[in-house]
């Protein structure tokens, strides 16, 4: 009997040690409202952070000037940048963590439709690596096309979008405060509208570094 107890006891100990924050992760609130934009059809590389004037708190960023459309445009439900197959996380980390530390929350959500084009259907995410009862947490919510299904995951994605595979973006990084508890509080205080794009593949960058070089030599024997 004595073992069992004590059995359970670790348990628990164990499993309050490891309890995870939570937030309500949800782009439009009474706090503000955010929108995730496709690639510029101009200018895949192109990245744009930043409120726009259809965000609830209006700015001047150029997203539709710049040839981007909302994710889903149209109602599209699958293929490139619909609202099906594109999906969304909060990647965080306690406070003071560097960008490059923060790591994917579960679980994935995609898009919404109709008149809530850009919007993310909200969910509650759970904060790996912020405690239960932190005191705040580093966030930063990332996007990207999974119209292949072959990365249902933030970690699959990232390799692939660094790759040049396939398009992403993030918002950048943000702090909110009192994780934990029974309170979810909406990330979206620090959550700016994005968009996502393509980063040039690893042989694009080659070219360009030979050109560089091309043109440093040329110069010089001028």
């Amino acid at each position: 009997m004595k073992k069992l107890i004590l059995t359970a006891f670790a348990l628990t100990t164990a499993a309050s040690v490891f309890a995870q924050g939570t937030v309500a992760f949800n782009i439009k609130t009474s706090a503000g409202t955010a929108h995730v934009w496709g690639p510029s059809t101009t200018a895949p590389g192109l990245s744009l952070i930043g409120a726009a004037s259809n965000d609830n708190i209006a700015g001047t960023t150029p997203f539709s000037a710049s040839g981007m459309s909302l994710i889903g445009a149209g109602n599209q439900a699958g293929g490139l940048y619909g609202y099906g197959t594109t999906l969304a996380t909060l990647l965080a980390g306690p406070v003071g963590a560097a960008e490059s530390s923060l790591v994917a929350s579960t679980p994935t959500t995609t898009f919404k439709s109709g008149a809530s084009l850009g919007l993310i259907v909200s969910t509650t995410s759970t904060l790996t690596g912020v405690a239960k009862d932190a005191a705040g947490a580093v966030l930063e919510m990332v996007a990207w096309d999974n119209s292949s299904t072959l990365y249902p995951t933030w970690a699959q994605a990232s390799v692939a979008w660094a790759a040049g595979t396939i398009a992403a973006g993030k918002s950048g990084p943000f702090n909110v405060a009192l994780i934990g508890g029974d309170v979810n509080l909406p990330p979206n205080i620090g959550v700016t509208s994005f968009n996502l794009y393509m980063v040039p593949e690893p042989s694009t960058f080659a070219l360009a570094g030979l050109g560089a070089a091309a043109m440093l030599i040329f110069r010089r024997r001028k």
